[in-house]
């Protein structure tokens, strides 16, 4: 269940949507489940996000409007992805963005993320990715 999370200045929601299907799309093509796809945005304010003790939002930055002042990006995955799949993860991801050579600072981070650590759903509900089922929480003494 790969996990995208992708901090940046606020996105208009069709731009995310447009950023999260391009990214669905690539993992569906690696043979990922587009069900099993998860981008989260998290916008950062100004002065939350600093390089050598300057805010990004200071760094010089040249653009046709397409692309983001800075972006931080960590990428879960399972530990089994090989080199070539995170480098390819990691275009894509930067391309959805619009991220460049003028983008003056872009961080991706990979988190090799085992299925077994990973749980889905709620309550009695949950199972972990693996496939394993959660039985339910062992009674307490009131």
């Amino acid at each position: 269940m790969p996990t995208i999370t992708i901090r940046t200045p606020e996105l208009p929601v069709p731009r995310r949507r447009a950023v999260a299907l391009r990214i669905t799309r690539w993992l569906t093509a690696q043979g990922v489940q587009a069900g099993h796809v998860v981008v989260r945005f998290e916008p950062t304010g100004d002065g939350t996000v600093f390089s050598g003790g300057m805010p990004v939002e200071a760094l010089p930055y040249e653009t046709d409007g397409t692309g983001p002042h800075h972006a931080s990006v960590t990428c879960c995955v399972g530990p089994d992805r090989d080199d070539t799949f995170r480098d390819g993860l990691a275009r894509c991801v930067t391309e959805a963005l619009g991220a460049d050579a003028r983008t003056p600072f872009c961080y991706l981070e990979f988190r090799p993320t085992s299925p077994s650590d990973v749980y889905l759903g709620a309550g009695e509900g949950m199972t972990r990715a693996d496939g394993t089922a959660v039985g339910p929480a062992p009674a307490t003494a009131g």
